[in-house]
């Protein structure tokens, strides 16, 4: 039996005053999240900013992370993008050096796309990547790309490709939706995007989770994505960072957390969280988690 996933830190990409990523500041935090609880860290994902970090960009960051001696086994890599070509170039270039898997989202730039469309823009990207291909996870985040990946397209890809589609992220925020991954398809890795669902999804056979919470919650978001274990404080939380825009909500908290200001910056088309929302942001995370110190 292979080993279960666990917890993945969706990290955060920390953007200097120019723009460009200050790659030592985020080899430190990954670090410190692989060294509190983290099993591996997700780089260019949703809480990333993936979709803006270009192919050059990402090259060069992961070559720093590997020669810095993180293991590319405690690495996975978004490709969010929408081009066919692109995220067969932007997954070869990890898969080349050894990361652990693939987060690979579906296009996103067409809308009401059919299952039939989306099977047949997988398969070209796993054709392209040929022998290469292997331990994806097909990334179903229909609040952000408006595509829903279903249970049943998730049927056909794994059996069309068999150890390539090797599991979902499923952060679609729809229990049911989850609960029937789990049932249908249980023997692949079902991760649990939503931290709400998160324990009860874990009880039920899921492998763990990608969390953007993770990045200054590892040791709390672990309970939950490995023992399966509810916590309440962390499922407010979330409810409480979903009304703000959820990326720089989350670099607010890391920030916060953390005592570096180099979290608040965010890459255009984002913007940074206003002062007031922070203060809310900041204010919701303490009555949670710092009640007893204060």
């Amino acid at each position: 039996m292979p080993t279960k996933f666990g917890l993945s830190a969706a990290l955060t990409s920390p953007f200097k005053a120019d723009g460009m990523i200050d790659v030592d500041v985020m080899i430190g935090h990954a670090r410190r999240c692989l060294a509190n609880g983290c099993d591996s860290v997700t780089l260019f994902g949703t809480t990333g900013e993936g979709c803006s970090i270009g192919s050059r960009e990402r090259q060069a960051v992961l070559s720093r992370f590997i020669e810095a001696g993180i293991a590319p086994s405690a690495i996975v890599t978004g490709v969010l993008v929408d081009s066919i070509e692109d995220a067969a170039d932007q997954a070869s270039q990890a898969l080349e050096v050894g990361v652990r898997n693939i987060l690979l989202a579906p296009p996103s730039y067409f809308k009401n796309v059919s299952d039939d469309g989306l099977f047949a823009w997988f398969s070209a990207v796993f054709e392209k990547l040929g022998t290469a291909a292997r331990d994806v996870l097909v990334y179903n985040i229909p609040s952000v790309t408006m595509v829903t990946l279903s249970v049943e397209l998730v049927g056909r890809l794994r059996r069309a490709f068999p150890g390539v589609v090797t599991g979902v992220k499923d952060s679609s925020g729809n229990w049911a939706h989850t609960e029937q991954l789990l049932k249908d398809h249980g023997d692949l890795i079902i991760l649990i995007g939503d931290e709400r669902d998160l324990a009860k999804g874990v009880r039920l056979g899921g492998q763990g989770a990608i969390s953007g919470v993770a990045n200054f919650l590892p040791g709390e978001v672990r309970a939950m994505a490995v023992d399966g274990k509810n916590d309440r404080r962390v499922e407010d939380l979330v409810v409480e960072l979903l009304k703000f825009p959820v990326t720089p909500a989350v670099k607010v908290l890391l920030s916060h957390t953390m005592g570096e200001d180099i979290w608040l910056n965010v890459r255009a088309p984002l913007v940074a969280v206003s002062s007031e929302d922070r203060s809310r942001i900041k204010g919701a995370f303490d009555a949670l988690f710092r009640k007893q110190a204060a």
